[in-house]
């Protein structure tokens, strides 16, 4: 396929572990069968949930699984200019406004308006700073991006495994967070501007992340940037059943045999396992990928 650029974009909180490598795998692998190529960005701009080296570190394991990107890795916390541009492009837009609303007001905005929270569920901003007037010298704990009107109501996309998808990001997320209160810049703005800056045409990434998708065709389309196409991949579950991540303990990857580690990644996907060398077992796999046309063999679980 001309023109297919793909990515895996790592957070640097932690070396890479099964779930990561899963990701990892699965863009690599949709990038080779279309004859792409596969970009690495290190996501490190939530700066407070850095760990030092763990960039570095991602880096070689990729490396020892045999995964090398076509370019030189990237880095979000090198380009704040580009995420300042992008903030005042919709602050001169009037899609955008501060907000001083700290997570407790939220709560209780919305408890005014009769609504409960259910446990785990993500709070829908009530707009309560949306209509109110800043001191021009104030400055905001944060700016959000406006959701209340058209077409961000509702959105319709295609995912490539998922299917037909559709969610009023007004309804379901409220007005979203593009710079924090401390001053970090959100995964929504910076995956957004950054996916545009590197011609990202496929997006390949964890089932978890699906959610975020609205938000980022609703930014894309306030900022005039083309939407890429979307595949959202199966999860690594824990013993407890929740997503494998590194907040509930995942282990670091054991990589003193990289292909049992990347057959485990490769089952994950529905591939079957292989022997031989890492090299040829990517072969053989992008070769599968290729003719199914996806990164994923498994069929999609029904859903409960």
């Amino acid at each position: 396929m001309n023109g297919y650029v793909g990515r895996f974009a790592p957070s640097p909180t932690g070396p890479l572990h099964a779930g990561s490598l899963v990701a990892a795998l699965a863009s690599w692998l949709d990038a080779r069968a279309h004859s792409g190529q596969w970009l690495l960005r290190i996501e490190d701009v939530d700066t407070p949930r850095t760990v030092a080296g763990a960039d570095q570190h991602i880096l070689q394991q990729l490396a020892a699984c045999g995964l090398h990107p076509d370019a030189p890795p990237t880095w979000q916390s090198s380009r704040t200019a580009h995420y300042e541009a992008a903030l005042q492009q919709v602050q001169a837009a009037g899609l955008a406004y501060p907000c001083t609303c700290s997570r407790k007001d939220i709560e209780m905005a919305l408890a005014l308006q009769g609504h409960t929270r259910t446990r785990h569920a993500e709070l829908v901003y009530p707009g309560s700073c949306r209509a109110q007037v800043q001191h021009p010298m104030a400055r905001a704990n944060a700016w959000r991006l406006r959701t209340e009107k058209p077409p961000a109501a509702h959105l319709r996309w295609q995912d490539r495994r998922l299917g037909a998808q559709e969610q009023s990001v007004s309804q379901s997320v409220g007005d979203f967070v593009l710079r924090r209160a401390d001053g970090c810049w959100t995964y929504q703005l910076a995956v957004v501007v950054d996916d545009a800056a590197q011609g990202i045409s496929h997006v390949v990434r964890g089932q978890d992340l699906a959610d975020n998708t609205a938000r980022q065709i609703w930014l894309q389309q306030c900022l005039g940037l083309p939407t890429p196409h979307y595949l959202h991949t199966p999860l690594v579950l824990g013993a407890d059943g929740h997503k494998l991540s590194k907040q509930n303990g995942a282990q670091a990857l054991d990589l003193s045999e990289p292909l049992q580690a990347l057959n485990a990644a490769a089952a994950a996907l529905g591939w079957p396992a292989q022997t031989g060398t890492t090299g040829e077992a990517l072969a053989a796999w992008t070769a599968m990928a290729a003719q199914a046309g996806s990164p994923v063999a498994l069929p999609l679980a029904p859903s409960t």
